[in-house]
């Protein structure tokens, strides 16, 4: 993968995170946003790294706990599309509809590394 798409990568994972526990802040009003605004970020984050290909040339190559390929491209996507629908229900649509955007241009610029992942 090229640098440049490394680091959009990069920033769409805390994109991603920042949205969910912006999320959490956002649509609960009580004590629990306490909970979700640092929770839920966190406990993304630790999936995200937990949970890997093995020889995945786009990380480290090691994989805590190792995963198939397509279960990595559900779990990315999931994560990363929830980001962007998060931002749109704390923030605005246009702001989740071009999170959405550039995460599709990244996954199209990345299609080397999804034809790897889903076989």
């Amino acid at each position: 993968m090229a640098t440049w798409n490394l680091g959009l990568r990069f920033l769409l994972e805390l994109m991603g995170l920042i949205s969910v526990g912006w999320w959490g802040w956002v649509v609960v009003d009580s004590w629990p946003r306490y909970l979700l605004a640092p929770g839920l970020p966190l406990l993304l984050a630790i999936l995200w790294g937990v949970f890997n290909v093995r020889e995945d040339p786009s990380r480290s190559g090691k994989a805590p706990v190792p995963v198939p390929g397509p279960m990595r491209l559900l779990l990315e996507c999931i994560l990363l599309g929830g980001g962007a629908v998060a931002l749109g229900f704390a923030w605005s649509l246009w702001a989740s509809v071009t999170f959405g955007a550039v995460l599709v241009f990244h996954y199209i610029a990345s299609w080397k590394r999804v034809l790897w992942l889903l076989r």
